[in-house]
């Protein structure tokens, strides 16, 4: 990093830590913190500034990896290029995402920010009425050729990552469901609970958080429908990245039985949730007692301090003074046993974990009474013969983690409907996404940890890459910025300090070609 930006960095930084010091405190303490008078407004003449100065460390990042060119040489949507290309159109959605953007028409507001314009290099960018319609150009050809140049920029993005990241690609698949208050979008239906809108299928990688595939479905569809051709989509494109091993994860919507043989020949490992039939409970109960081992769950974190009082359980009064039924969890078992469903050519293992519960009637204050015991089965099937059953449960268990990526998503907008058609709409979705995906991308761009400030530089890049959207557009995007053009240089000056200055620095030395991605 150059020395003068890192001294001028920690200049602003010590600056910031003096003003928050604890002892540092106004001489007149009669007066409230807030007191700035007599405030002056004025227009600048020349200089020009954006609250959004991160947007050119993704633009160079874009470029690092070939998307546009790439997006330009696989979709075709546009008959004549008057003045945009596609490109501009999948980059301008996105980049609106990046800037916090809540719909298509705050684009206006990024056409109207002349520095945001010289950031970008553009003389114009489209408005949202040609992004509406951009989208709505969109068939399934044109979504498959979208998704092969994300890919391309992937694989290009994962080829700079060292050998350890290959170890195994973990694909979680689930279904969520979009909903919307239009009536003519088509399309649209209405699910089990009553809601209206779109039911997408979203399968993400959970080494990194990225989204490997997105497909919109009409409102009323099941959560596997369409799901083993996309995975069958993301183990192809992971085994042609080079990982040497690939895990995949569902819940019971996602146990396709009738495909497990196929990922089984290919090498690749599967752990799904599977529903409770009564054949299957009727085989859980003959299990002997001694196949039932306890499941110990580990401790969520670790007390760096002092335990704390336990606050007053609010819930629990509420439900003890409303007369509710309350069951609580006593403790779990694990056991397996050899299955083969009915559509599969050979035996797989069947996790069985057995909840045993306590149903307290909470209308006897004095010492709750306790009605009758009770217990629940829960089942996974893989073929991971090798892991104990407590590990594969909680890798089960860990496939969670997608619950979050999905309010990500919901956090980038990326999982709303504002066109008027499903294919439209999709295009929207998956363009959008792109805008979280870059945000693991800029994760992975960070150097290896190295050196004495190893342990330091591998917390940044693993925050980095586990941050929520929202903290990372706030920390990495919207950085107050002043944008200058000096000979044949465009100069972004950055007018204000936070905590990961430092980290984007080090990405934009890292972007600006003078570095290879891997080094």
């Amino acid at each position: 990093m150059n020395g003068i930006m890192t001294s001028r960095s920690r200049a602003r930084q010590q600056r910031i830590l003096e003003r928050l010091e604890k002892s540092n405190f106004p001489e007149d303490l009669d007066q409230p913190m807030l007191r700035v008078e007599n405030i002056h407004y004025e227009i600048g003449e020349r200089a020009v500034g954006t609250p959004y100065g991160g947007i050119g460390l993704i633009h160079q990042l874009a470029k690092r990896l070939d998307l546009p060119a790439t997006i330009d040489r696989r979709l075709h949507l546009l008959k004549f290029h008057l003045p945009y290309h596609e490109s501009d159109h999948v980059l301008n959605i996105a980049f609106n995402a990046l800037c916090d953007a809540r719909c298509l028409q705050d684009l206006e507001l990024r056409r109207q920010d002349e520095a945001y314009l010289n950031v970008l290099g553009a003389a114009r960018i489209p408005d949202p009425t040609t992004a509406g319609d951009f989208c709505r150009r969109f068939r399934e050809k044109d979504l498959a050729d979208l998704q092969d140049a994300i890919d391309a920029a992937r694989r290009k993005l994962w080829a700079a990552q060292p050998c350890s990241f290959f170890e195994c690609a973990v694909i979680d698949g689930d279904g969520t469901m979009v909903e919307t208050d239009g009536e003519c979008k088509q399309g649209m239906d209405i699910s089990y609970k009553g809601q209206w809108g779109y039911h997408p299928l979203v399968l993400s990688l959970a080494n990194t958080g990225e989204v490997l595939r997105l497909v919109n479905r009409s409102g009323n569809r099941p959560s596997h429908e369409g799901a083993a051709a996309k995975f069958n989509e993301a183990i192809a494109l992971c085994w042609a990245a080079g990982f040497r091993s690939i895990r995949l994860r569902g819940d019971t919507d996602f146990s396709q039985t009738k495909y497990l043989d196929e990922w089984h020949e290919q090498a690749v490992t599967f752990c799904f949730g599977l529903d409770v039939t009564s054949e299957h409970h009727i085989r859980a109960d003959e299990l002997p007692e001694r196949a039932w081992k306890p499941l110990k769950r580990p401790a969520k974190y670790q007390v760096k301090t002092r335990k704390r009082r336990r606050p007053e359980r609010v819930k629990q009064q509420i439900v003890e003074e409303r007369g509710f039924k309350d069951i609580r969890l006593v403790d779990e078992w694990v056991a397996e046993m050899k299955y083969r469903p009915a559509a599969c050519k050979r035996d797989y293992r069947l996790i069985i974990v057995r909840k045993d519960l306590e149903v307290r009637d909470p209308r006897q204050k004095r010492q709750q009474l306790r009605l009758l015991d009770d217990y629940r089965y829960f089942l996974y099937i893989t073929n991971d013969w090798t892991s104990t059953p407590q590990e594969i449960v909680f890798d089960a268990n860990d496939r969670c983690q997608q619950e979050n990526i999905l309010a990500q998503l919901n956090a980038v907008r990326a999982l709303h409907a504002p066109l008027d058609n499903l294919l439209s709409n999709n295009a929207y979705m998956l363009i959008t996404s792109l805008a979280w995906n870059l945000k693991a991308w800029l994760a992975l761009s960070l150097p290896e940890p190295c050196g004495a400030e190893k342990k330091q530089q591998a917390e940044q890049k693993r925050g980095l890459l586990t941050m929520e959207f929202r903290t990372f557009v706030n920390s990495l995007m919207r950085v107050p910025a002043q944008v200058v053009r000096t000979g044949r240089r465009l100069v972004i000056r950055l007018l204000a300090w936070n905590e990961w200055q430092s980290v984007f620095l080090k990405l934009a030395e890292r972007l600006s070609g003078r570095q290879p991605l891997r080094c």
